[in-house]
């Protein structure tokens, strides 16, 4: 039951994200898709004790994937889908964390979180130029293939 709350928290959190990045309209339902697959696949990693790094990463790349398939769809900028559905896997727990610590003079503390945050946003940022770069490869490869003329 906690699984099923947290995505749809996940969903309702990116729609409105979305609206305050003036998505479209008529995308919201699917940014807000975007989002609750990511945050998914991110609770699902870590109740299977894939820890928080590794299931960040996992979501992060279910969400760009979804963007970039989107955008195909669509017809949009991947930032439409994107920018919204990354927001679950951000890491803002940490970096509250780790301030907290720090005004607390627990430096020990304070330095675990800061790291774990930074392998979080870098797993996320990894995960997004992969992504990328296979849809890149595949859009190479299917115009290369297409003979002039045919659409």
């Amino acid at each position: 039951m906690s699984l099923m709350i947290g995505v749809a928290g996940c969903f309702f959190s990116v729609a409105a994200f979305a609206i305050l990045l003036e998505t479209p309209p008529n995308y919201l339902i699917h940014a807000g898709a975007v989002g609750a697959v990511g945050g998914f696949v991110y609770l699902i990693g870590t109740k299977c004790g894939l820890g928080v790094v590794l299931s960040s990463f996992l979501s992060a790349l279910s969400i760009a994937f979804l963007a970039h398939l989107f955008a195909r769809i669509f017809k949009e900028p991947v930032t439409v889908f994107l920018t919204a559905g990354i927001l679950p896997t951000v890491p803002g727990a940490g970096m509250y964390r780790t301030a907290y610590y720090l005004i607390q003079n627990n430096s020990e503390r304070s330095g675990y979180y800061l790291m774990q945050t930074l392998e979080i946003a870098g797993v996320i940022a990894l995960a997004i130029f992969i992504v990328d770069t296979l849809f890149k490869i595949v859009g190479k490869r299917e115009k290369r293939y297409t003979r002039p003329g045919t659409p």
